[in-house]
């Protein structure tokens, strides 16, 4: 053997042999993914070990607390400033005074930084969309639904409204079905799963006493009750009325309450606190195989909605960064998520909802890509970066400053 050569070989053993040891010494990020326990035994990594420069974390904290959203604590009074002042805009749900500024930052599963009072329960608004859409997702996974490119009429019954004043013997309405039928107008029965997830349905009707025309109406009144009818799967247009019916018709598939389906499936298994509560309104009872259950809502438009805290945010977050696995269990399938994230044709920054994309970085100029948010009124946000290895809850942040802190995030990334 060339003596030179061996030397050389020796020599290049022991620096790779020193290049793995200190490699494996330094402290950083894993990689592979850690998942908290259930309770507060979550584990921490600084920001040297998480490779992010801690000035400027504490400067990207900083902005996020001082782009407090400018909306009154007071969310009811809010409501009334904004959305109660739609047709038929008066509040059906619960409204809850909102705390400080609040996040949450993790690196590969781990805390690196809090802010606020990350176990406080507080709304969640259109977050709860995202929710919504996972029971589907959990019910396509257990082939209740066969397809999401099925229509929903399919998998439909006439629901029965609970009403503890409901007479059947009136006079004004005999010959009348007392019977909600969702999908029965011509228009209604073309529309999909997908439709609905995607926010392309055009669904028509009214439900728990919101016309759809009345959320968000044109702003030509004339418009309201002639409204032109897209065929659905052409448009993208964000709607609760239409989020609500998709809850109902979860609920007609389950035949059960839907966080009793979220709480076992999917917030017991990754550890979430029982601190949630998940709400609909005070008309949105039915009756269910001899049961009362309540509907629950996909937001805070009218009060209701998912009350939760930070840290049950960031643990969903990690949960979808991870594509539906939580440790070695796939909670929520590879194969609803893929089609989650797919790109809505009407809107490409829009998945199922409540899944907004970064298509083309449209959605979030300075975050990559592959980055994906679910965005709530606040506005609260679960920021999900999975190249970056990122999740990060923000609540009552400037809708308008969402870029400019992720920005700053960016920037204290040293790898």
């Amino acid at each position: 053997m060339n003596k030179n050569y061996s030397a050389h070989s020796s020599s290049a053993c022991v620096a790779f042999a020193l290049c793995l040891f200190f490699a494996f010494s330094l402290p950083v990020y894993s990689q592979a993914a850690y998942f908290p326990p259930a309770g507060d035994a979550w584990e921490r990594r600084t920001p040297q070990q998480s490779k992010i420069d801690a000035g400027k974390l504490k400067e990207a904290i900083d902005f996020a607390v001082a782009s407090e959203s400018k909306a009154p604590r007071n969310l009811e009074l809010a409501h009334y400033q904004t959305f109660g002042r739609e047709p038929f805009g008066e509040a059906v749900g619960a409204f809850k005074e909102r705390g400080d500024p609040t996040g949450i930052i993790l690196r590969g599963g781990y805390i690196v930084a809090e802010w606020g009072d990350p176990n406080r329960v507080d709304m969640t608004f259109s977050v709860t969309k995202s929710f919504l859409s996972t029971v589907v997702g959990l019910a396509f996974d257990r082939k209740l639904i066969k397809s999401l490119q099925e229509p929903v009429r399919n998998y439909s019954a006439p629901v029965s409204i609970y009403s503890s004043t409901e007479k059947y013997d009136e006079a004004e309405k005999f010959g009348k079905s007392r019977l909600l039928e969702m999908f029965e107008t011509e228009h209604n029965r073309k529309i999909t799963w997908e439709h609905l997830l995607r926010q392309t349905s055009d669904w028509e009707g009214t439900l728990w006493g919101k016309p759809e025309w009345a959320d968000r109406p044109d702003r030509d009144a004339n418009n309201w009750l002639n409204r032109k009818r897209n065929e659905p799967g052409t448009v993208y247009e964000y709607n609760d009325v239409r989020v609500n019916v998709l809850a109902l018709a979860a609920l007609n598939v389950w035949r059960r309450p839907l966080p009793q389906v979220l709480k076992e499936y999917v917030m017991d298994e990754i550890g979430a606190s029982n601190s949630w509560r998940w709400t609909g309104y005070e008309n949105s009872w039915v009756v269910l195989d001899g049961l009362i259950a309540q509907s629950v809502s996909g937001g805070g438009h009218w009060g209701g909605g998912m009350f939760i805290s930070a840290r049950d945010m960031a643990r969903f977050g990690l949960l979808t960064s991870q594509n539906g696995k939580w440790g070695k269990r796939q909670i929520l399938s590879e194969e609803f998520i893929r089609q989650a994230k797919t790109p809505t044709a009407a809107q490409p920054t829009y998945g199922f909802m409540n899944w907004f994309l970064n298509t083309d970085r449209k959605y979030l100029p300075s975050a990559p890509a592959s980055a994906f948010v679910h965005v709530g009124n606040g506005t609260n946000i679960i920021y999900v970066d999975p190249s970056n290895n990122l999740v990060i809850v923000v609540r009552w942040i400037e809708n308008g400053k969402i870029d400019e802190f992720i920005q700053k995030i960016n920037a204290a990334l040293s790898d």
